[in-house]
């Protein structure tokens, strides 16, 4: 490898399969269609240097296709985008083994870089180092969001593509041939694959995903993960990672999430539950039987051998119960999967015996001189019961609040003492807390909920009935005032939840972030309150509501504030506080690069404390391989810790006017735009493919939360999805352009400042650059001119307009000469994508036409435009 090109092994695998995938196209659709495809290519690449001829003459070429010719050019160009994408994915790991086997220095947000920082130049010392690592506390929850596009059977084969890719790197000469060959199998295979789904998934379904992720990737990444950060740990600090230290844990809202989904109940909620806690003990089950066959060992401790009396092989005596017990806890689990009784009552119904057990053993190997073995397997396996126990995941069950507010009303009515609906929030509130203090029961005996009443009191019976360790948090959504927390902790009082779940506020909208302060400081002055939950408060804050309520710049500064007031009002009641982000994977709803994001926080809102949401796509981009899964976990970790060893410094008070001012002008133009101008909906809904978006089965929730309505009752992420699809972005720029500019005559220097020294605005204005660069105008006036009537054209073009003012203004702050300038490696990624997404995106433009100008359901353009969808998606690397 040109050791002057770090680069070149990604250009060669990208060839590779591009020819790849060319051989496939010939031998299995037909020469004519390579042709074609060739043909496109080479127009779509002229117009991206500039030649306007070719623009022209590749979308007549593609506006005039039949049908027939337009699927197989629409999938050849999607597959040679997700095969890109697998090469760009294999290379970043394989950029990691670099920084490690070459001797180079240690790779940026390693443990390695990170605590070399934070001793050498930050100067932290050793001890509290040592104690923040061992004191952390990183939840990644893994959501269902329909956001993931690729079918589940494409992913699986992707994933063999890339460990074909691993083994080239690292094969004999004699053996290249042959890998070479079962590379072009699974290119073909993949070709060959239905990338439509034909059917919505089932949040069981969804969840089936998720637990497969933890198990392909996870169970394994996790302990070399933590192998890492021990040695790590060692070497800076002379101390290893305690065993059972779980910086790192795993939730889910997978079979959880009921907010405005109803297709999830009491009932997917039980039977998820009951599915992970299979999962676990087969996960368990196999892991012992491995140590099984390696502990043939003789020799053991005295109390052991008072275990397991004049057995020979004394480890093996203790692991065949062992073994027993979890193959009796997976028939237990399968026999209520299968809707029968269970009659085995042997099975693990938590992890303490499990634990006991195999720390006998692994005290007895060190005892008697065999700490090697202890330190192996064995080690592995009690971290991973420490940290996924014996449900894999804790599932966190999420409802509007609105819900809770409806069964308190239930009840009030059938108590014959008013509706709770029409109390005050004063009223609601001192009746909560005097039924939380009262020892009898609330509900009446012959209270019969009906609808959704019924069902959100069976679901707090599914809680009660379920080990407790099944389960994380319990989410309100929509949460704006005290009484929303009280009805959820009054409701787990009355159907006897024996320990009941944390619950924890979501505030999303800008109204609700902004007195947030006032909620807590109101429950934390509450003596019942304050001595249930003791110490330490979880908060979950919406990055996709809030930014489609005000706008990016409005909602980015309102969680900004929002969270230092929350962490004032807790250092005030001496109360902890972890902060949940629901982030989802594109910038308008709160994505972008990770140790950006963490880095970027309010100084004291991490505090060696924090929960993530990951996301549809994002799950797969972050942990469907065990070398980025590896360096996600790393990544997270060591963000976390500089973020409360070193946390940035607070803005001055020039900086926070400033941004008062750009929020607010950013807020008005964002409002005047999407809510007071009557022609936005019809515009947004004839400009993308908002409505076309119902036909995609990418999960199992509804596309909206209500049934008609306009953008407020859309969900944030359809609403991303189809301007992402567009390549207008919209929402996540707009509003940014004036309001910089109007700052930028008398304040550019400040702009400057805030955007060299603040890594909160850095962060804002990187994520919007990123963008900026990703987004195309004249690909999104192509959309106009096919689809948009006359009369709302005007309004695409003031939105071009503003998105011209928004780049030449962003760029002047950051002083870069084209977005993400300063990043090579993704300015040539975007350049290298963007002719293979050109033609995807006329190629949707003519069948959006042609399925909106017939009144007949034409299967074929259908799949068409599913296959768009796609392809555009794995252009940009995201959805929603």
């Amino acid at each position: 490898m040109n050791s002057d090109d770090p680069h070149l092994k990604l250009r060669e695998n990208v060839k590779m399969l591009g020819n790849l995938l060319g051989q496939t196209i010939r031998e299995q659709q037909s020469p004519q269609t390579l042709e074609i495809v060739e043909q496109v290519r080479s127009l779509s690449k002229k117009a991206r240097s500039g030649d306007q001829n070719s623009f022209a003459d590749l979308a007549k070429l593609l506006s005039n296709m039949d049908i027939k010719e337009a699927i197989p050019v629409a999938r050849a160009f999607t597959h040679f985008l997700n095969l890109a994408n697998i090469a760009e994915q294999r290379h970043r790991i394989r950029r990691a083994r670099e920084y490690k086997s070459l001797g180079k220095q240690p790779q940026r947000a390693s443990c390695a870089e990170a605590f070399d920082r934070l001793i050498n130049q930050v100067g932290v010392k050793k001890e509290d180092l040592y104690d923040a690592v061992c004191k952390q506390k990183v939840e990644l929850v893994l959501t269902a969001h329909p956001t993931e596009v690729t079918r589940r059977t494409l992913i699986q084969k992707y994933q063999v593509i890339d460990n074909l890719l691993e083994q080239l790197d690292f094969c004999l000469e004699e053996d290249r041939e042959a890998l070479l060959e079962k590379l072009y199998c699974e290119v073909v295979c993949s070709w060959q694959t239905d990338e439509i789904r034909r059917s919505k998934p089932t949040p069981v379904d969804e969840a089936r995903w998720g637990f497969a992720v933890l198990e392909k990737t996870l169970w394994d990444s996790l302990p070399l993960f933590l192998r890492n950060l021990d040695s790590n740990l060692q070497k800076f600090t002379g101390k290893p990672l305690p065993m059972d230290a779980t910086p790192i844990s795993f939730g889910s809202w997978m079979g959880g999430d009921r907010d405005g989904n109803p297709n999830v109940d009491h009932k997917t909620t039980q039977r998820v539950c009951w599915m992970a806690r299979w999962v676990a003990a087969d996960l368990f089950h196999k892991e012992i039987e491995a140590l099984y066959s390696e502990l043939s060992i003789k020799t053991c401790s005295a109390e052991l051998r008072k275990i397991v009396g004049s057995s020979n092989e004394p480890y093996r005596r203790i692991l065949r119960v062992i073994r027993e017990r979890l193959h009796e806890t997976r028939l237990h689990f399968a026999a209520l999967l299968a809707g029968q009784t269970s009659a085995y009552t042997n099975y693990y119904s938590n992890k303490d015996t499990l634990e006991k057990n195999l720390l006998l053993i692994y005290e007895s190997l060190h005892e008697t001189g065999l700490g090697i073995v202890a330190e192996g397997r064995l080690k592995d396996v009690l971290r991973r019961l420490y940290c996924f126990g014996l449900s894999i995941v804790k599932i966190d069950v999420r409802q509007e609040s609105t819900c809770h507010t409806e069964t308190i009303d239930a009840i009030t009515n059938a108590l014959g003492i008013g509706s709770y609906k029409e109390w005050s929030e004063q009223e609601r509130y001192e009746f909560l807390c005097k039924e939380l203090q009262s020892k009898r029961p609330l509900i009446p005996r012959d209270f019969k909920p009906e609808g959704m009443v019924e069902e959100v009191i069976n679901t707090f019976k599914v809680i009660a009935e379920i080990p407790e360790d099944s389960f994380g948090a319990y989410v309100i959504s929509m949460a704006a005032t005290p009484s929303d927390i009280l009805a959820v902790e009054l409701m787990q009082r009355e159907m006897g939840v024996a320990k009941p779940m944390r619950v924890v506020p979501l505030f999303e909208k800008v109204a609700d972030l902004n007195g947030a302060k006032d909620t807590l400081a109101t429950l934390f002055s509450n003596t019942w309150y304050r001595e249930k939950i003791g110490d330490h408060q979880e908060i979950m804050i919406g990055y996709s509501d809030s930014a489609k309520d005000g706008g990016r710049f409005a909602a980015a500064w309102a969680l900004y504030g929002a969270q230092e007031k929350m962490v004032e009002v807790c250092r005030e009641h001496n109360v902890q506080l972890t902060l949940f982000h629901g982030r989802g994977g594109t910038v308008g709803r709160g994505g972008g690069p990770t140790y950006l994001a963490i880095l970027s926080q309010p100084p004291g809102s991490v505090d060696g404390r924090l929960r993530v949401t990951e996301q549809g796509e994002m799950i797969n981009a972050k942990f469907g391989l065990p070398g980025i899964a590896f360096r996600t976990l790393e990544i997270y970790t060591t963000a976390t810790l500089i973020s409360t060893l070193d946390p940035p410094k607070p803005p001055t008070p020039e900086w926070r006017k400033q941004m008062d001012e750009l929020a607010k002008i950013s807020h008005g133009v964002y409002d005047s735009i999407v809510k007071e101008n009557e022609l936005f909906v019809p515009y947004f809904r004839a400009a993308t493919p908002e409505v076309e978006l119902g036909e995609l089965n990418i999960g199992s929730r509804p596309k909206r939360r209500k049934k008609g309505g306009g953008v407020e009752s859309l969900r944030a992420i359809p609403w991303i999805f189809a301007w992402t699809q567009t390549r207008l972005i919209l929402p996540s720029w707009l509003g940014v352009g004036e309001s910089l500019k109007s700052q930028m005559q008398n304040n550019e220097d400040t702009l400057h400042e805030m955007y060299e020294k603040w890594p909160f605005f850095r962060a804002l204005l990187d994520l919007i650059e990123m963008v900026l660069a990703k987004a195309d105008i004249k690909i999104a006036e192509e959309y106009d001119k096919a689809l948009v009537k006359d009369d709302l054209r005007g309004l695409g073009e003031d939105l071009r307009a503003k998105f011209l003012a928004t780049y030449e203004t962003v760029l002047q702050i950051t002083r870069n000469e084209r977005p993400v300038g300063s990043n090579g490696v993704l300015r040539r990624s975007i350049d290298v994508r963007n002719p293979y997404v050109d033609p995807i995106n006329l190629l949707q433009i003519e069948i959006l036409k042609r399925l909106r100008s017939s009144e007949e359901h034409d299967e074929q353009l259908k799949d068409a435009l599913l296959i768009t969808f796609n392809g555009i998606a794995a252009g940009m690397r995201n959805t929603g």
